[in-house]
């Protein structure tokens, strides 16, 4: 018997990095889970590894910014496994530069896949939630940064949008109460992502919807960071996993706009 058990969720950007984990986590627990990347290969490949330890899984591939994704995200889980009781916008990368040097398109790119692609997902999914009303609480949990709490030179962008989610999450707290929905949000410090990792070469990148965005820090910077976090190391995926399921479970029904801080450096 998992915590989660009969309940249906939906991760965004979960085929690789913190959304994978959370996905495994949350269907390790009895959730039925609705997986999502850009990539149609680590959606399948996430899938299977959940199918293969017994749990219940499908993949909607495609980018969080278009039109149409919000509502097929939504009815994928309703069609698929007859409901949506659990929502994890955790979808996203950085994009960054300082401002003189950002672009518009940097700048609408971010703001898009981490605040407008969280906001369409919750409105396409407020009316199954309205006219499908539950004994227990469903969970809503959008996934922000502690740049959005203390900012970040060279992430005006990554800043601002992570700073409306919080803003987001504590509306939808106040709207969706009376659904019987938790909405919190989490803030993430330095968690070891392909965005975070350290990489001896300053030159590498990875391809986000045909745009070659700079990934991985410096390998002396990640030391140095490192060495000022109390715990002497970056959290991993599984453990930020861990604080996005445990506002996931039924412990945390008077826990609504919230946004826990999981990070390890005593900000």
């Amino acid at each position: 018997m998992g915590t989660l058990d009969g309940k249906v969720a939906i991760v965004s950007g979960s085929g690789r990095g913190i959304g994978r984990e959370v996905a495994l986590k949350l269907a390790s627990e009895g959730a039925a889970v609705v997986i999502n990347d850009l990539d149609k290969d680590p959606a399948e490949e996430t899938v299977a590894d959940i199918v293969a330890t017994g749990g219940r899984a499908v993949a909607c591939v495609g980018s969080v910014v278009d039109e149409d994704f919000a509502e097929r995200f939504v009815n994928t889980a309703i069609e698929s496994f007859g409901g949506l009781d659990i929502i994890v916008n955790s979808a996203g990368y950085t994009w960054d530069t300082v401002i003189q040097k950002m672009t518009d398109e940097q700048w609408d790119a971010i703001l898009d896949v981490h605040l407008k692609a969280p906001f369409r997902i919750l409105r396409a999914a407020q009316p199954y939630i309205k006219a499908n009303p539950t004994d227990y609480h469903r969970k809503v949990v959008n996934v922000s940064s502690v740049s959005g709490l203390f900012g970040n030179a060279g992430q005006a962008n990554y800043s601002s949008a992570k700073a409306g989610v919080i803003g987001l999450t504590k509306t939808m707290a106040k709207e969706w109460g009376r659904y019987k929905v938790n909405v919190n949000a989490v803030a993430f410090g330095w968690i070891l992502t392909r965005m975070t990792e350290a990489t001896a070469d300053d030159d590498s990148f990875i391809e986000i919807e045909g745009r070659k965005i700079k990934a991985g820090l410096n390998a002396d910077l990640a030391k140095h960071a490192a060495a000022r976090i109390p715990l002497g190391r970056p959290g991993t995926p599984a453990e930020a996993a861990g604080a996005i399921y445990l506002l996931c479970t039924q412990e945390a029904n008077y826990v609504s706009g919230q946004c826990l801080t999981v990070d390890a450096a005593g900000r």
